[in-house]
C-alpha cells in the first residue's frame, strides 16, 4: 500500500519524501526568513508558521516540483502578510547575516559583518530578498522568480540594484559611513596601500 493511499477522513498521510524535505529545509528557511526581518525571534515564528502551512497544504504539493521554492513562497507570503498587519519593522538580529553571507577572502577591505547587517536593512525589502534568496541562499533567477511571484528580469534587475545600493551604502561616498569604520579597525588610510 503506497502513501498516497487516503486513510480515515479522506485525507492522504504525509509522505516520508515530503517531511525528509520539510526538515531538510529548516536551516535555509530560518536563514531566509532572518535576513528578510531582521529579528530572530520573529524569523523562528515566520519559519515555523511556513513549515505548519506547508504541512497542512502537503496535498497540494505536486512531488517533482521545485519544494525550495514552493516552501520559500508560503514563508514570503506570511512575511508580507505579518508586515502588513505589524507596519513596519525595525529591529535587527546582529547574528542573522554573520551566519548568512560570507565575506569573500579576495576582498582587500576588511568588511565587519555589524556593517553589512545595517546596510542590508537599509535597503527596500525586494532588494534585500533578491540579495538574500540569490546572492546568500545559492537560488536560481528562476527559482528567486517563482518564489517572489514576479518576472525573471525583475528579479534581475531587483538583484542589481540591491547590489549597486548595498555596495554604496557600504563604501559610502568617500569611504563613508561604514568605510571609516572600516580603516580604523585595519589601521589603515587611503594612502597605506602605497607605502
Amino acid at each position: 500500500m503506497s502513501d498516497a493511499v487516503e486513510q480515515d477522513g479522506g485525507r492522504k498521510p504525509p509522505t516520508a519524501e515530503f517531511r525528509r524535505q520539510l526538515q531538510d529545509i529548516i536551516p535555509s528557511l530560518r536563514a531566509f526568513a532572518r535576513g528578510l526581518c531582521g529579528n530572530r525571534e520573529l524569523a523562528d515564528d515566520l519559519a515555523q508558521e511556513a513549515m505548519m502551512r506547508a504541512w497542512a497544504a502537503r496535498d497540494s504539493f505536486e512531488p517533482g516540483t521545485n519544494f525550495r521554492a514552493w516552501i520559500y513562497m508560503i514563508l514570503r507570503n506570511h512575511f508580507y502578510t505579518t508586515i502588513r498587519k505589524n507596519a513596519r519593522m525595525t529591529s535587527w538580529d546582529p547574528e542573522a547575516a554573520e551566519r548568512i553571507l560570507i565575506q569573500e577572502p579576495a576582498q582587500q577591505h576588511a568588511i565587519h559583518m555589524s556593517d553589512v547587517e545595517k546596510a542590508l536593512q537599509q535597503l527596500p525589502v525586494e532588494q534585500r530578498e533578491m540579495l538574500l534568496l540569490v546572492g546568500a541562499g545559492g537560488a536560481s533567477y528562476e527559482e528567486a522568480a517563482e518564489i517572489a511571484g514576479c518576472a525573471l528580469g525583475t528579479v534581475k534587475s531587483r538583484l542589481a540594484r540591491g547590489r549597486t545600493a548595498l555596495a554604496a551604502i557600504i563604501n559610502g561616498p568617500d569611504e563613508g559611513e561604514f568605510g571609516e569604520n572600516r580603516q580604523n579597525a585595519t589601521g589603515r588610510g587611503a594612502m597605506s596601500s602605497a607605502a
